[in-house]
């Protein structure tokens, strides 16, 4: 039996991804689940689609949506496209998908919509790209389109008061539903780290690829885990979303 090997947010970054799967020794015996953002940042978008695409046809993947893959989804089905997404990453990715034809589009498109919202396992671990904000849990969510653009969880998760018990009535709620959360969209960057990082049972695999960070994949039950080079360095030419 395989090892579950989860990804983090990849942001265009086709090299770094090359990097993690040869460093961790993934096989086609291992499930590889992605926590969403492929794209937008780095310069091989397309390329990293691509590249995802085919490797389902060798290795066990599951394909979770990130908020700016959503945000590439909606323009290639609508041509409309926001201002915050053209100067937070989706400038490139537009630059890039203009270059190319109707057909290579159509089939990117079918792959950002077949994408999950979340993945829940048999072992009571959720893996999402973002979040969720019931505190029932998922299958209560009201807004769906937090499961990808949510951050109270991990700000939730960075402000608890480690001395609180899962019992205690203080503790949120929404953390007692599952085994372990496994979350992207956040960078710990943000609070001066580039490895993954555990708060209660969340754990954060977001570790700044689009920025100045690595890219991650961790081994969901060993919590070892391989990072690439800093991406920044892969991509010398570029600014990332610097």
């Amino acid at each position: 039996m395989g090892r579950t090997l989860v990804i983090g947010d990849i942001h265009g970054s086709l090299k770094a991804l090359e990097q993690i799967l040869q460093r961790s020794g993934a096989t086609p015996q291992d499930h590889l689940i992605f926590l969403g953002d492929y794209v937008d940042g780095w310069s091989q978008s397309p390329e990293l689609i691509d590249y995802l695409i085919a490797l389902k046809a060798t290795h066990s993947c599951l394909y979770i949506r990130g908020n700016h893959d959503d945000l590439l989804m909606q323009w290639l089905q609508t041509g409309q496209y926001s201002e915050q997404w053209f100067n937070h990453g989706g400038r490139i990715t537009m630059e890039r998908y203009t270059a190319l034809d109707k057909d290579k589009k159509q089939l990117h498109l079918l792959f950002l919509e077949s994408l999950k919202d979340y993945h829940l396992d048999d072992s009571n671990r959720l893996f999402v790209h973002a979040g969720f904000t019931n505190i029932n849990g998922i299958h209560h969510e009201y807004f769906p389109r937090m499961f990808y653009w949510d951050r109270t969880l991990w700000e939730t998760a960075l402000a608890l008061n480690p001395a609180l018990k899962p019992d205690d009535a203080l503790y949120p709620k929404r953390f007692n539903h599952y085994r372990e959360v496994f979350i992207g969209h956040t960078p710990v960057t943000r609070i001066g780290l580039t490895v993954p990082v555990q708060k209660a049972n969340i754990w954060n695999v977001d570790t700044g690829a689009a920025f100045k960070g690595p890219l991650t994949i961790m081994d969901a039950d060993t919590k070892e885990y391989w990072q690439s080079d800093p991406v920044f360095e892969l991509y010398p030419q570029e600014n990332g979303r610097n």
